[in-house]
């Protein structure tokens, strides 16, 4: 698993140790060398805990770690496409379906960066109650939980992004410990993450316990975001597996995390908008609705559950500007980003929410239409620049009709403080929605489908026009299958750049294969079941024409294992135990054994 154990050990700990900018521990190196802050001088007191915690958190927002949020998430989808002009020969590859294990979006040492400190953090944290009074059991039992949690989601990232992972809870702090791994099956890695999650549910903080404006109600693992990376591990595994069982617990965490948000929002009435009166969401409205969910002076809206921290000084978020704003470094730059919108975003399209739609916006009254990209409504553009948490001015513009605001380039390179949102409470609603779909007996259990049609319709009608005549009608869907795919558009409409996009799209997928085992590595077997043919439908519909990448995705993904990645080359040469995705092979293309 850990497999270039020196590289790992020194990197994750000077990661902890200089980076940790939101406590004051700037110092840290000086005090202490890196070779022995996990020593036995080190762990000593509460500070040094909470010193040790904070740079975990720290070493989740590396750019290694957001830029793969956005490729593993994000780029594969339809949603996103290389800018024209970019020379980006892995970029050309990965979209042609020719993912070579030497590409360096498939490299996972960042995630296991963190992991590893989480597990030095839970290696070492007990020990300083003996040493500090002022570390208590019930300061300990927060700290377990964070790392845990924390861990879980690490693994929840590799186990979408490659499905059989190494799996480990030890940690390892000096070069003596080199040991090798195999890969463990999603059944057992997933299994993993949930029994912590459920350890960690316990003690953990509650939303809100830090104070009332304490940037760690979002910026650490709440109870909250345990329940958020609960629902979402349940609604993956119960894709796989089909379990109704999982699903009906998707349900129950995604309950936990909205009736919490409602009653934090009864207990402080803050947000105090009538229209936000209606229902138990308390959802923003109108037009300044993703300006203030996504503010770039801020962050942490009401509505967020878990969010990477970026101040713009100590750290700022390079990943996300260089992918969707300005491409470079503050010495050397260029205006325009690596990654653009696909032309799915450019026009509405009435058949938006099923799987005959091109575009995923089903009205001009849409604000989402507007906000999320910049030139919209332009009908003969390909590809179109991300507005969605990189445009400054926090306007929306005038729905005349006509085409949306032209790009702004007036935000800064430096200093780029933009927090990247891990959950926030529409998509939890929206998994709900997605799990209550797939509870449903039949297309005549219009009940369920009716809860799930309405998780959907207050997100949809929260960003139209007050005016607006064309929110969705429940009549319009008549069954199980409609519902599922105006779930899926929904998610897309809502959540597009987020890095949720490809994800969801496997999800889809999977609900649709059959014979899928997640107790069996896919090197392992024989045969692997093929993908579901309206998934990739939708992959390429964000190329234009014929030919090409489009036809690539659709000739070449035709089995599980192309859903995945392939494990980075330099780590199957130092861990003989690993092995490779069965269908990449390097050669100049990728082929199939």
């Amino acid at each position: 698993m850990i497999t270039k154990i020196k590289t790992y050990i020194v990197n994750g700990l000077l990661c902890c140790g200089t980076i940790a900018a939101l406590t004051a521990c700037n110092d840290f190196l000086t005090i202490y060398p890196t070779d022995r802050i996990v020593g036995s001088e080190f762990w000593k007191t509460k500070a040094d805990v909470d010193q040790m915690v904070d740079g975990c958190y720290q070493s989740m927002i590396s750019y290694d770690i957001q830029e793969r949020a956005i490729m593993w998430g994000a780029f594969r989808s339809d949603e996103l496409v290389k800018l024209t002009d970019y020379n980006d020969n892995t970029l050309d590859n990965i979209a042609a379906v020719n993912i070579l294990p030497t590409n360096r979006y498939s490299k996972w040492d960042a995630f296991y960066r963190v992991i590893n400190n989480c597990n030095i953090v839970l290696n070492h944290a007990e020990d300083v109650m003996a040493e500090d009074p002022e570390f208590t059991q019930g300061d300990y039992q927060v700290v377990r939980a964070q790392m845990l949690a924390l861990r879980s989601l690490c693994y929840f990232y590799l186990v979408r992004a490659f499905r059989d992972v190494p799996y480990t809870n030890h940690s390892y702090e000096d070069d003596s410990q080199v040991e090798m791994h195999e890969q463990s099956t999603p059944e057992v890695v997933l299994q993993h993450c949930l029994d912590d999650l459920q350890e960690a549910r316990r003690y953990i903080m509650r939303s809100g316990a830090y104070g009332r404006y304490d940037w760690r109600n979002k910026g650490y693992f709440t109870r909250d975001a345990v329940d958020a990376l609960m629902a979402d591990i349940y609604l993956w595994r119960a894709a796989m597996t089909h379990s109704s069982s999982d699903y009906q617990q998707a349900i129950v965490c995604a309950d936990s995390v909205i009736n919490s948000k409602h009653a934090f929002y009864e207990f402080y009435k803050e947000y105090d908008i009538t229209e936000q009166e209606k229902d138990i969401y308390h959802l923003e409205k109108g037009e300044l609705a993703m300006y203030t969910i996504f503010n770039t002076n801020q962050g942490n809206s009401h509505e967020s559950i878990l969010e990477w921290q970026y101040n713009g000084r100590d750290n700022s978020n390079v990943a996300l500007q260089n992918y969707y704003y300005q491409s470079g470094n503050e010495n050397s730059y260029r205006q325009t980003s690596i990654l653009m919108a696909s032309q799915i975003f450019t026009t509405v399209d009435q058949n938006a929410n099923n799987d005959q739609g091109q575009k995923i916006y089903l009205s001009k009254n849409d604000y989402r239409f507007w906000n999320n990209v910049y030139n919209a409504n332009n009908e003969e553009a390909l590809q179109l620049s991300i507005r969605k948490m990189v445009d400054a001015s926090g306007t929306t513009v005038g729905l005349t009709g006509t085409v949306g605001e032209a790009k702004s380039n007036s935000r800064g390179f430096r200093e780029f403080r933009q927090n990247w949102i891990v959950y926030r409470l529409t998509d939890v609603m929206l998994m709900k929605a997605e799990a209550l779909v797939e509870t449903a007996a039949n297309d005549s259990d219009q009940v369920v489908l009716k809860q799930a049609f309405d998780l959907v319709q207050a997100v949809n009608k929260r960003s139209m026009l007050k005016t607006a005549n064309d929110t969705l009608k429940f009549e319009s869907f008549k069954s199980k299958e409609e519902m599922e795919l105006l779930v899926l558009a929904e998610r897309e409409r809502e959540l597009c750049f987020e890095g949720k996009r490809y994800f969801d799209l496997m999800r889809y997928c999977y609900r649709h294969m059959e014979g899928v085992d997640i107790r069996q590595r896919m090197a392992d077997q024989g045969a692997w079941p093929e993908l579901y043919q309206p998934m990739l439908k939708m992959i390429i519909r964000k190329y234009s024409g014929g030919g090409g990448e489009g036809d690539a995705v659709s000739y070449k993904m035709k089995s599980e294992p192309y859903l995945y990645w392939p494990i980075e080359e330099s780590e199957t040469k130092v861990n003989s135990l690993l092995k490779q995705n069965p269908v990449f092979i390097q050669e100049k293309t990728t082929s199939k054994n």
